[in-house]
């Protein structure tokens, strides 16, 4: 005999954890941080090209997720020529540059396409625009990764070179963000930015991005760059900017695939895809920027 009003049996669930106004397990999320920093340290630290053999990893996961997330309504995107292909754009854009990585998205695209014509007519024009979508978003974007670490010469050893020193900025400031915004956003967060698309992101956390996003970019080009200071708000201000609309976007396609996360791979954060939605965004500009600018 139970008490009134007290679920058993099958149906009973356990309740879900409130994790607050973050919307986040923050003790799983700062340790899979933790971990993700470190890998990245590391292979920055003792030998670059490894690097990017992360970065490659990243863009492997982040298309089967996307895959996962897709089929969800029912668009089915090749994931074995984008994944290859996605792992040559990294390669070739970190050795021969961009007009290397230029040619071979396109080619990427053309075998995408091709690939598909074994599956018919029925959806072709649905998954053929669904993985040239995939591919811009994910390897293409990423690739610029490895434009920027090249900076520094590919394959070479130097520790502390441009290209090393580049990522490091655009990894820090790009977290800039997103700490900015938490934290503004939980001890100040009243006014919702885009209340149908991310409930929780307010303008109160904008403003705190854009000011320690501003303060971590004039600090890191400054310091550790060697740059202009006003190189530095920019940096800052162009961080903010594409790091909310990555965001912004990225929650858009989960709300229209009906999903809430990407995947679970990453403890307290969710898919890889909720992680890298940002550093996506901000990658190509800042690569701009640091190149015609600093380097």
């Amino acid at each position: 005999m139970t008490q009134a009003g007290t679920p058993t049996g099958p149906a009973a669930e356990p309740a879900k954890k409130d994790h607050g106004r973050a919307g986040r397990d923050l003790p799983a999320a700062v340790a899979s941080a933790v971990v993700l920093l470190a890998a990245i340290a590391l292979s920055l630290a003792f030998w670059k090209p490894a690097f990017m053999l992360i970065v490659a990893a990243a863009v492997v996961v982040a298309i089967w997720e996307l895959h996962r997330g897709l089929s969800a309504k029912q668009i089915d995107i090749p994931e074995q020529p984008l994944m290859a292909g996605g792992v040559v754009m990294v390669g070739l854009a970190y050795s021969f540059g961009a007009p290397a990585l230029v040619t071979a998205t396109a080619v990427t695209a053309l075998v995408t396409m091709l690939w598909l014509l074994r599956r018919g007519v029925a959806g072709y024009v649905q998954n053929a625009s669904a993985s040239v979508f995939v591919l811009v978003y994910v390897p293409f974007l990423g690739s610029f990764v490895a434009l920027l670490l090249a900076e520094g010469g590919a394959w070479e050893f130097d520790r502390w070179d441009d290209g090393v020193k580049g990522i490091v900025v655009f990894i820090l400031v790009t977290i800039a963000s997103d700490i900015g915004g938490y934290i503004a956003g939980v001890l100040f967060g009243r006014h919702p930015m885009a209340p149908v698309i991310s409930p929780k992101k307010s303008w109160e956390g904008f403003a705190g991005s854009a000011v320690f996003c501003v303060a971590v970019g004039v600090g890191l080009v400054v310091w550790l760059l060697d740059g202009d200071w006003r190189v530095g708000v920019a940096l800052g201000l162009i961080a903010v900017v594409m790091a909310t609309l990555g965001d912004l976007c990225e929650s858009v396609i989960k709300r229209d695939l009906g999903i809430k996360d990407m995947s679970q791979v990453v403890p307290g954060h969710g898919g890889l895809m909720d992680r890298l939605d940002s550093l996506l965004a901000t990658i190509a500009p800042i690569w701009l920027l640091l190149h015609y600018a600093v380097f």
